[in-house]
C-alpha cells in the first residue's frame, strides 16, 4: 500500500487547502501574521488618507482620497472575515488598535513593526498634505499591487480568492495616484513631488521586508509564497522606476 500523503507533502506538492479544519499549527501561525498584516496596513493605511481628504485640491481629488479610504477598509474588512473563521474576532478586531497612531517624519525604523498591531513599517510615518499623500500612493500602490499578485497564488484557496478579488480595487489606486501626479505636475508641483518621493522610496522599498531572509524556502514549501522578498522589491523597484521616468521624476 502506498504511504498515505501528509498535509506538508500535499502543499509542498501544490495542493490547496479549504477551510481551517485540517491546517498545520505552524501554516496557521503563517497564514494569521500574512492576513493580519494586510488587515492592519490597510486599517492604518486608510486612516492615514482619511486625514488629508479634504487637502485635496479640488472635489474630484477628494472623491478619489475619500475612495480609497472606502476601499481599503472595505478590503481589510474581506479578509478579517477569514481571519474570523480561524477564531479571530471579526467585531471587536478594527477597534482594538490607534490606526491613526505615526511617528515622527524623520523616524527611521527600517522593516520594523510598531508595537501597536502587524501594520507594514511604511504605515507607520505621517503624510504631510496633499502633494506627500499623492507622492506616497504612487509609490506604495504599485508595490500593493505585486504583494497582491503574490498572494493571489496562495495555498489557502478563500483568502487567495479574496485577493484576487482584492487586486484589481488596489490596482485602480495605483491609477488614480498616476492620474493625481500628472494634475500636481501639470501645476507646477513637480519639485515638492520629488521631494515627497525621495522621502517615500526608502520606505516603500523597506516594505518588501529582509531580502536576506531564508524564510521564503520554508514558506514556499507551505504554499504560501511563490518569490523572495528580493525579487518582489526587484520588481517594484524596477517597475517604479519606469513609473517615475515616463512622468518626468526621478528614482532617488
Amino acid at each position: 500500500m502506498a504511504e498515505e500523503m501528509t498535509i506538508e507533502n500535499y502543499l509542498a506538492a501544490g495542493g490547496v487547502l479549504t477551510n481551517p479544519t485540517n491546517v498545520p499549527p505552524r501554516y496557521r501561525a503563517e497564514l494569521m501574521k500574512l492576513m493580519a498584516t494586510f488587515v492592519d496596513s490597510e486599517l492604518a493605511g486608510a486612516a492615514g488618507f482619511a486625514d488629508v481628504i479634504n487637502a485635496g485640491s479640488g472635489i474630484k481629488e477628494r472623491i478619489a482620497a475619500a475612495k480609497i479610504v472606502l476601499e481599503k477598509t472595505d478590503n481589510a474588512d474581506k479578509v478579517l472575515r477569514i481571519m474570523g473563521d480561524f477564531g479571530a474576532d471579526a467585531d471587536r478586531y478594527a477597534n482594538n488598535h490607534p490606526w491613526t497612531a505615526r511617528l515622527d517624519r524623520d523616524a527611521d525604523i527600517g522593516s520594523s513593526r510598531s508595537d501597536h498591531d502587524m501594520r507594514l513599517a511604511v504605515f507607520n510615518y505621517p503624510l504631510q498634505g496633499w502633494v506627500d499623500s499623492v507622492a506616497m500612493n504612487l509609490l506604495m500602490s504599485r508595490a500593493v499591487v505585486i504583494q497582491l499578485t503574490e498572494f493571489s497564488m496562495i495555498s489557502y484557496q478563500p483568502l487567495a480568492e479574496a485577493f484576487r478579488t482584492i487586486t484589481p480595487i488596489e490596482t485602480r489606486h495605483a491609477e488614480l495616484a498616476a492620474e493625481g501626479t500628472i494634475k500636481l505636475i501639470e501645476e507646477g508641483q513637480a519639485d515638492a513631488l520629488q521631494v515627497s518621493i525621495d522621502y517615500w522610496w526608502p520606505r516603500v522599498a523597506a516594505s518588501f521586508g529582509s531580502t536576506s531572509s531564508t524564510k521564503a524556502e520554508t514558506l514556499k514549501g507551505m504554499g504560501l509564497r511563490k518569490s523572495t522578498n528580493a525579487e518582489l522589491k526587484t520588481r517594484w523597484q524596477a517597475e517604479a522606476t519606469t513609473l517615475l521616468e515616463s512622468l518626468g521624476l526621478k528614482r532617488p
